[in-house]
């Protein structure tokens, strides 16, 4: 059978190589860093995932009030009623366009992620007038 090394003077203690002393401490501090980094990335992806989401309802929102103005279901501007749904949506209209009975707009909102601000378009009018 094989022997274990036992340190001089301390009967019963086997000898631990000094390479080895904070090797786990390390490494949990590594696992650690990767954990909020992994969860750092994985809440920014799902909040621009959630702006993109409130940005696509504000713009079919906002497109959706600017053609009941055209039509006459609503009295006043296509433009101004589709600027007024959208900031009560939390957005802000970028572009509002009228072709006919179809409105065409696009809504920026404020991203939880500094820097982004995701933009959506949409457009709305009777049936049949779709591309």
């Amino acid at each position: 059978m094989g022997s274990v090394p036992v340190e001089p003077g301390r009967p019963g203690r086997t000898r631990r190589s000094s390479d080895e002393r904070g090797a786990a401490s390390v490494v949990a501090v590594g696992l650690l860093a990767a954990v909020v980094l992994l969860t750092t990335l994985t809440l920014g992806i799902v909040s621009s995932y959630v702006d993109a989401r409130r940005a696509a309802a504000a713009a079919d929102a906002a497109a959706l009030a600017a053609a009941d103005t055209l039509s006459g279901a609503v009295v006043g501007v296509p433009c101004e009623a589709a600027e007024r749904v959208a900031a009560r949506n939390g957005a802000r209209l970028v572009v509002c366009s009228v072709d006919g009975p179809v409105s065409e707009v696009s809504v920026a909102v404020r991203g939880r992620v500094p820097g982004v601000e995701p933009v959506a378009s949409a457009r709305a009018g009777p049936p049949g007038t779709g591309r």
